[in-house]
């Protein structure tokens, strides 16, 4: 009988997915839990990817007419009870500050001395003191469009937390801006969705699927929310950057008003968009192993680790040498219009130890250099993609290592949508459907279901239904074809939506 393959990672995949995750992140020394509960601690290698999202983010919000500004972590609660709607959605999840003061007690303990006159929410979302600011800026038709975007961080009390996909605080940007017209704002409210769909593709080489929210899964106060939905290695989908049409919902809250060109006093058109620090986990299950992290190349910390191979003192000077020249003439070469970012790990460690430690943090090239390879001048190249080694002349690697770096980036795209498209399948009937979304072994639940494509007929009552029975919710309306082909599966009513339904994170 064949001796199963050890893996970096334990358990598995196929084994147990979550507890996978949990170990990519360890292993890769991503994040870790903090003493406080439901929060974390995002380490260096781990933040590194979260400025290299923010930085290709902002020039893309720049590059579209966004400057960024901060508002206050603190909203009073008179704010978000402006809005009803918006309110009641995020009311589970405030974080509320009553005091403004500690001292010591009888007992030599810390307590709450100085009750505030209105209690503050740590902010979930700013929506409502950003509405306020607005009020006071906004005067007339002359002061619109306001297109502001916001890097800051929010609190939601999560009770069931897993590192990076839900946590009690995360860091985001959000965008909020005000228009003059309905028709302004919607172009707004797509052309955002449009620059995280091509983020995550271009970038993170995550295939997505562009799509509006129905009315019960929609942000609490939007008249229309939009998303980019990806596929995990799990089949699960994550909902990974939303925009939303606001309408004048908010402005009529927070009383946004403008003198129009008619001279007429009239309300602002609104809209909010998003993304989180929910995405470093969406790349670590979109594209990583049974050994540990993969990451494209153009959000990777850095490129290519140099591994000098040093086991004899009289060689060390010589290899230590040439490996500088290498990272030099290496970072002389640019890759999607930065520096090419290279790394020498020179620590005394067994080479063994030393290279998983680096498969394990998912960097796509590693090279190897010891004396035999200096003096042939060529460099044993290791692709974390794929797996491939091959000793390259140090001149053809140095000229085409910006395509190599390009062709691992398409490379992860390519099969990660080929792995979405191969597990999202047409669905007619409910029979079929309740099939597809039930394991067959309840106690050994296996990946299984993936995206089902159905008709429906758009009622709360159907979602309902999928929640309870199956934990199955309906992801999006597809802006591409989300067109009904015949009645609703689930009732026989006519259909409203061709919809993509999923289980999801």
């Amino acid at each position: 009988m064949a001796k199963e393959k050890r893996t970096a990672i334990e358990p598995t995949r196929q084994q147990d997915y979550p507890e996978w995750y949990q170990q990519v992140i360890k292993a890769a020394d991503l994040a870790e839990n903090s003493p406080v509960r439901g929060c974390m601690v995002i380490k260096p290698w781990g933040y590194s990817l979260w400025e290299n999202m923010q930085q290709s983010l902002d020039k893309m919000f720049k590059d579209t007419g966004h400057t960024n500004a901060y508002f206050p972590l603190f909203i009073p609660v008179s704010y978000l009870e402006k809005e009803a709607e918006h309110v009641e959605g995020f009311a589970k999840e405030c974080a509320v500050v009553t005091h403004s003061r500690l001292e010591l007690n009888d007992e030599g303990k810390l307590v709450p001395a100085s009750p505030l006159e209105e209690p503050l929410i740590v902010r979930p979302t700013s929506e409502t003191i950003i509405g306020e600011m607005y009020s006071r800026w906004v005067q007339s038709y002359r002061d619109l469009p306001i297109l502001v975007n916001q890097w800051a961080n929010v609190v939601r009390w999560e009770m069931r937390t897993r590192l990076f996909l839900r946590t009690a605080e995360f860091l985001w940007q959000e965008g909020h801006t005000a228009h003059a017209t309905k028709e302004e704002a919607e172009v707004e409210t797509q052309k955002m969705l449009r620059v995280y769909e091509t983020f995550a593709q271009d970038y993170m080489a995550m295939p997505v699927i562009c799509g509006r929210k129905t009315e019960g899964e929609k942000f609490p106060g939007a008249v229309d929310t939009y998303c980019i939905e990806a596929m995990m290695q799990d089949r699960k989908a994550l909902q990974a950057g939303t925009s939303h049409f606001l309408g004048q919902n908010f402005a009529k809250a927070s009383n946004i008003k403008y003198l129009s060109e008619e001279g007429t006093q009239e309300y602002a058109w609104t809209t909010s968009w998003g993304v989180s620090t929910r995405l470093i986990g969406g790349m670590v299950m979109t594209h990583s192993d049974d050994d540990g992290l993969v990451l494209p190349p153009r959000l990777a910390p850095q490129h290519i680790v140099i591994l000098p191979v040093l086991h004899k003192e009289e060689t060390k000077a010589e290899v230590l040498a040439y490996c500088d020249k290498l990272k030099k003439e290496l970072e002389s070469k640019t890759y999607n219009g930065s520096q090419i970012r290279v790394v020498i790990d020179s620590r005394d460690l067994r080479g063994g130890e030393k290279m998983w430690s680096w498969v394990k943090k998912g960097i796509p090239l590693r090279i190897e250099v010891g004396p035999r390879d200096i003096a042939n001048d060529s460099l044993f190249v290791a692709r974390r993609d794929n797996g491939e080694k091959k000793a390259i002349a140090r001149a053809e690697f140095i000229e085409t290592v910006a395509d190599i770096l390009q062709n691992i980036q398409d490379s992860l795209f390519a099969r990660a949508k080929k792995y979405r498209d191969e597990n999202m399948v047409e669905i007619s009937s409910k029979e079929d459907f309740y099939k597809y979304f039930t394991p067959e072994n309840e106690k050994k639940p296996e990946i299984h279901g993936g995206f089902a494509v159905a008709d429906y007929d758009g009622s709360e009552d159907v979602e309902d239904m999928l929640r309870k029975d199956l934990r199955v919710t309906v992801r999006c309306i597809p802006l591409e074809g989300g067109e009904p082909k015949g009645n609703c599966i689930f009732t026989g009513k006519p259909a409203k939506y061709r919809a993509i339904f999923a289980k999801s994170y």
